[in-house]
């Protein structure tokens, strides 16, 4: 094992460590949100409101000492309103550039599917190649720029379905769910005191174990983890299975595949292995795959869900041995 990537595996558990202090449980969902960072690409989640989904990132944020910014998706927002534009100064008689919230490191973007696409749009350029264009000008946004676009699951009165070519720029989707009763109970016992979890990230409590040029040179360490040619088949297999199977009409293109190598890899890391393995692959693929599927409208009508059929496709292909 390589000195790089045994600091890739021991920042990871620090951060962990460090998260775990505000987020109760949800343990799952932070290792999504880590492989997606360190993975160098975006997340779309998804819950409920109250699940404690901006709290993660401005968490993450923290622990990682990078910038935070979030903005809040409602119809009438503008392209403008994300990238900045360039306003006249009086004083310099002059026009000079407002940067948006889009210049930062994290950025949330809340119920992205309040805007519309044109607003949505926005965002694609910044989330393809970190540069964001304003007046015919190219401006560079950090290499560590990552999105999270959140989603409402039960509220869909007033909101524009993402545009699958922005659905397929997510690397992966998490659920945030509601605590079990023992994790719910805790963050009650914490509110009646001082240790709310707000105030434990406030309190100067919760470590900055990384900042933005330590994560970009451990991004480049996860090439260490070792993903072997029959795994690598394996995965481009599970993928090119979902444009197959006849319950999907539309199916993941070979970003998909992409994403699974790579997330499996930061997957593997968070497990403190050096390799990946074919649990890691399942674990991972119905987080890449959920959201880029669309079913057949009459297997929808009959109450098949996407990730059962992610999990039928997982059983039919044979595992490498």
């Amino acid at each position: 094992m390589s000195e790089k990537t045994e600091l890739l595996k021991k920042a990871l558990l620090r951060t962990k460590q460090e998260v775990a202090k505000v987020i109760i449980g949800q343990e799952e969902v932070v290792d999504r949100a880590l492989i997606a960072i360190f993975s160098g690409h975006h997340a779309l989640v998804e819950g409920v409101p109250g699940v404690a989904k901006t709290l993660l990132v401005r968490t993450l944020a923290h622990v990682m000492r990078c910038d935070f910014a979030r903005i809040q998706f409602t119809p009438d927002l503008m392209p403008t309103d994300i990238t900045g534009t360039h306003v006249f100064n009086l004083q310099k008689d002059s026009f000079s550039l407002v940067k948006g919230p889009v210049f930062t490191t994290f950025l949330l973007a809340d119920e992205i599917n309040r805007a519309p696409a044109k607003t949505q749009s926005a965002l694609l350029q910044a989330m393809q190649e970190r540069t964001v264009t304003i007046d015919r000008k190219t401006h560079e946004l950090s290499p560590n720029f990552t999105v999270f676009a959140t989603q409402n699951p039960i509220e869909y009165e007033g909101t524009y379905p993402l545009p699958e070519a922005q659905k397929d720029r997510f690397m992966l989707k998490i659920t945030m769910d509601h605590p079990d009763r023992d994790q719910e109970l805790s963050l009650a016992r914490r509110m009646l005191g001082k240790d709310s979890p707000e105030n434990v990230l406030a309190s100067g409590c919760v470590k900055q174990v990384l900042t933005p040029e330590i994560l970009t040179k451990l991004r480049e360490s996860l090439e260490g983890i070792l993903v072997k040619d029959e795994l690598s088949a394996y995965m481009v297999d599970i993928v090119r299975q979902t444009r197959q199977h006849p319950s999907i009409l539309v199916g993941a293109g070979p970003r998909a595949t992409q994403a699974l190598i790579l997330g499996t890899r930061t997957y593997a890391a968070i497990n403190g292995l050096d390799y990946v393995t074919p649990d890691d692959i399942k674990t991972i693929a119905p987080a890449i795959l959920e959201h880029r599927l669309i079913l057949r409208p009459e297997y929808e009508i009959e109450g098949l869900s996407v990730k059962e059929v992610i999990h039928e496709i997982l059983k039919g292909i044979a595992v490498p041995r």
